[in-house]
């Protein structure tokens, strides 16, 4: 497929792939339109208090870089091996780039579309048919005011992300009983425990998870005993493993071996946290007093309380706002199922060594319609910044029916 200009490209999400994705149709001269439900960035936000274990490097574009050079001559950007908060990130790169001439026009924040399909054809018609393809799609979308409209595109992309769709705590990846009804009190994020010591110092939390994201949080929690020396732990992973998280050897991230190392070294803490390994939580409810009584099933089957639950168990995309279109996911991870495929045939097990985004592999059985970023991994965890800059170069390719273009490599920040 190739659009040639003036292209009206629309995408879903200002975050980080949002954003670059914007810019990079903007350098080429497409009308480009990005609807955001929130404010820019606003879910990277949502865990600004977290360190990046990737250096900056690697989650900003050279065509980034250079917007945001020309908008401000006084401009410093972060050094290339810095690893910042995602708050850092956010203020120092996300917010100038969204603020940029090529941009900030562009980026309609406080809207959120609530579904899209293909003008004159409902999702059963024209299966595979040249006139379906050729049909624009049209966007339902709620503005600021909470009033609905109709908007229309040629391309669609989609980089809303996966931040606001937790994945659920009970066996087999369904809810736990009583966790429907109690998801408000249960945290499934990274806590702040700069402003949040007061709710888990000298508390019993439950946490459940057993990737980077739980880690941080236990780390996070055992800063805490210094000066609340009743706090403690009980950890719930679904790998029987007694070290949790998998040693990378020679890791380049210096960061992530750091935490995998002290996560690892935490979980054999006895006077600290309770790693029960090989378990999953069956049940939860909370008591008279407001505590947490938890049922927990696999190896180490027992009913346990407590007074916090935090679920750091990852999140799954929203394909509800795409159901009217013909899209065909992967059974297992919920992503468009070239992607999914290359995804899924690879041996690798870190984020780092995953095969490269090729742009076959983007195409979807809705033409001109696509997945980027973290949503277009479905459930794979392994997404990275980096990975969706790589998307980024090569959806363009297609778009614009250049095979060779490559704007990072012919553009250059300003110095």
């Amino acid at each position: 497929m190739s659009s040639d200009t003036p292209t009206k490209i629309t995408i879903l999400g200002a975050g980080p792939i949002g954003l670059e994705a914007a810019l990079y149709a903007r350098f080429l001269g497409y009308e480009v339109t990005v609807f955001e439900q929130g404010e820019i960035a606003n879910n990277v936000a949502e865990w600004g208090h977290v360190k990046m274990f990737s250096p900056f490097a690697m989650n900003a574009s050279p065509l980034g870089l250079a917007a945001v050079a020309a908008q401000d001559t006084q401009y410093s950007a972060p050094s290339a091996d810095d690893l910042l908060t995602a708050n850092e990130f956010r203020e120092r790169y996300l917010l100038p780039l969204g603020e940029s001439d090529l941009l900030s026009d562009h980026v309609q924040s406080q809207t959120r579309v609530l579904s899209l399909g293909r003008q004159g054809f409902l999702k059963d018609e024209a299966v595979g048919q040249p006139v379906r393809s050729a049909a624009p799609f049209r966007l339902l979308m709620v503005g600021p005011n909470g009033g609905e409209s109709y908007h229309h595109a040629d391309v669609v992309i989609d980089c809303s992300g996966t931040w606001n769709q937790p994945r659920r705590l009970g066996p087999s990846g369904i809810p736990a009983i009583g966790e429907r009804s109690m998801a408000s009190d249960i945290e499934y994020r990274i806590p702040d425990f700069r402003h949040e010591e007061s709710v888990y110092g000298n508390r019993h939390t439950l946490l459940v998870g057993s990737g980077y994201s739980a880690a941080t949080t236990l780390v996070g929690l055992s800063e805490l005993p210094a000066q609340h020396p009743e706090t403690r732990v009980t950890w719930v992973t679904r790998g029987g493993a007694s070290r949790p998280l998998t040693t990378i050897p020679e890791d380049p991230l210096s960061e992530r071996s750091k935490l995998t190392e002290t996560a690892n070294r935490l979980a054999q803490d006895a006077n600290f946290v309770r790693h029960l390994p090989g378990s999953s939580v069956k049940a939860l409810q909370k008591t008279a007093d407001g505590r947490w009584q938890i049922e927990v099933e696999g190896l180490h089957d027992q009913i346990l309380e407590c007074d916090r639950v935090v679920a750091n168990i990852g999140f799954k995309p929203n394909m509800e706002i795409l159901s009217e279109l013909q899209l065909h996911q992967c059974y297992a991870s919920e992503g468009p199922m070239k992607l999914a495929a290359m995804l899924l045939a690879s041996s690798a097990t870190d984020c780092l060594q995953q095969p490269k985004t090729q742009a076959e592999t983007l195409m979807t059985t809705e033409v001109n319609f696509f997945l980027l970023g973290s949503k277009s991994y479905g459930r794979n965890a392994q997404f990275l910044l980096a990975s969706g800059l790589t998307q980024i170069r090569e959806l363009f390719t297609v778009i614009a029916g250049r095979d060779e273009l490559n704007l990072y490599d012919a553009i250059q920040p300003s110095s």
